[in-house]
């Protein structure tokens, strides 16, 4: 019999320290499996692009749909940051599942749109959901323009006629500094990154604008501008540390915090007696790490579900519908990074 995949589910389970009726499962959307185990092997799934297939012994086709988890340029959708993009997969995968789909990953790295339009123009895909996360407007509108059923998670835009699934970034970033006012902060900073990475930008926009609204001024050098790796974000937090700090931060994910709080902690600040801090993200490193972070949470399995959900609309509508934008709330998950200002 000719194999379709060089992978096979043995290798994915030696990888994912499964056993191979675990990836099965996992595969099938079938048994009682965790969703840390799911995880973990629907991950190793994506970074081989295994495909399984469709047993031909089924009367019907199962409909496919492609999920592109897409690094531009790896500066956020790396390894560092790869325990959200599982959680996407996760969401996807028990809402495809029971929807009757059958959800394929594939991993791409130091891709252009248009390396992105080709693979989705002789793909026989029934819908398509792409992480968003390092593509600009104009690789947005590209994509867009194939007419397939699309969903971009991970990013949003105004003004462009695409569907999106995203976090709230403008009520998390609201909901941090109201925090920081209610502990008596007047002097907060921020610590964002010139990655191309939308959600980075529009923390930025919102913590400026959310400033105003709240009636706090704004210091210019209280903003930094980071790396937004582990490594990178520690650097440059060393190099940006002047004299005059701030009171509080808000950090644009957690990495960067990571990074911040240890170069605070070299500069001779105490985190939180000295500085307060606070992420975005709520990844598992933010309650390991010391102080444990306090963090803004948002359910990356209900963003995926959301995502299918928007697909299935779309593939059984009898007419092409306007855009959806959905945009998930946030929680303030509060740790021992933060404290009243006066102790």
């Amino acid at each position: 019999m000719k194999k379709n995949n060089k992978t096979t589910i043995k290798e994915i389970a030696e990888r994912a320290g499964v056993s191979p009726s675990t990836v099965s499962l996992v595969l099938n959307g079938k048994g009682e499996i965790s969703g840390t185990t799911r995880s973990r092997v629907l991950e190793v799934v994506s970074s081989l692009n295994y495909t399984p297939r469709t047993p031909k012994k089924r009367a019907t086709i199962q409909k496919t749909i492609k999920f592109l988890k897409i690094a531009k340029h790896g500066h956020t959708v790396n390894r560092d940051h790869s325990h959200f993009i599982s959680d996407y997969i996760d969401g996807m995968s028990q809402e495809a599942t029971s929807r009757g789909y059958k959800l394929q990953v594939l991993s791409y790295e130091n891709v252009t749109a248009d390396d992105i339009t080709d693979i989705l123009a002789t793909s026989d895909a029934t819908a398509v959901i792409v992480l968003g996360t390092e593509l600009s407007r104009e690789d947005i509108q590209k994509i867009q323009d194939l007419h397939l059923p699309i969903v971009f998670i991970d990013t949003f835009y105004d003004l462009v006629e695409a569907n999106f699934v995203d976090m709230n970034n403008g009520d998390a970033v609201y909901t941090v500094l109201e925090h920081l006012k209610s502990l008596g902060f007047t002097k907060i900073g921020y610590v964002g990154s010139e990655t191309q990475t939308r959600n980075f930008a529009l923390r930025k926009d919102a913590f400026i604008s959310n400033m105003a609204t709240l009636g706090l001024p704004v210091a210019p050098e209280h903003v930094l501008s980071i790396g937004s790796t582990l490594s990178s974000a520690y650097e440059d937090s060393v190099d940006a540390l002047g004299n005059d700090i701030a009171e509080a931060y808000f950090c644009a994910n957690d990495i960067m915090a990571y990074g911040f709080t240890k170069a605070l902690k070299e500069k001779g600040y105490k985190v939180p007696e000295d500085v307060s801090v606070i992420g975005f993200d709520n990844l598992p490193m933010s309650i390991t790490l010391d102080p444990p972070l306090t963090t803004i949470d948002v359910s990356k399995r209900k963003i995926g579900s959301m995502a299918i959900t928007v697909l299935d609309e779309l593939i059984n509508a009898d007419t092409m519908p306007p855009a959806v934008k959905v945009l998930v709330g946030a929680q303030l998950i509060k740790r021992a990074s933060t404290r009243p200002k006066n102790g």
